[in-house]
């Protein structure tokens, strides 16, 4: 997923929220063992040019990065799902989604509010 930029340190969370204050930062937690994740996945691929417009575009790999989603839900207080859909504005969860209702046109709306 080009222009997804890839999570894999802990310390990153801090830095996303702190960006979220200039433009809205949109997580999406992809377990790549996973079809649903495979499907949420191929949904945001076919919705990142519209989405990268509004946000800055951030990609975790549960397996490899474990660590850095327990991180993701104890500084921002979202329990962990996979797939999962999280998206960031001035410091703050504005909304999460996971499984099927990963849905890109929502996403944009939320980054847009």
């Amino acid at each position: 997923m080009e222009s997804w930029k890839d999570l894999y340190s802990e310390a990153q969370i801090k830095e996303l929220a702190e960006a979220s204050y200039s433009k809205p930062q949109v997580i999406f937690k992809h377990s790549t063992s996973c079809g649903i994740s495979a499907h949420a996945q191929y949904r945001l691929a076919s919705a990142t040019r519209e989405l990268s417009e509004k946000a800055d575009l951030h990609y975790l790999d549960l397996l490899r990065y474990r660590p850095v989603s327990n991180q993701i839900a104890t500084d921002l207080g979202v329990p962990h799902q996979s797939p999962q859909v999280i998206v960031i504005k001035n410091g703050e969860v504005v909304h999460n989604s996971s499984h099927f209702s990963i849905d890109p046109l929502a996403i944009v709306r939320y980054t847009t509010m």
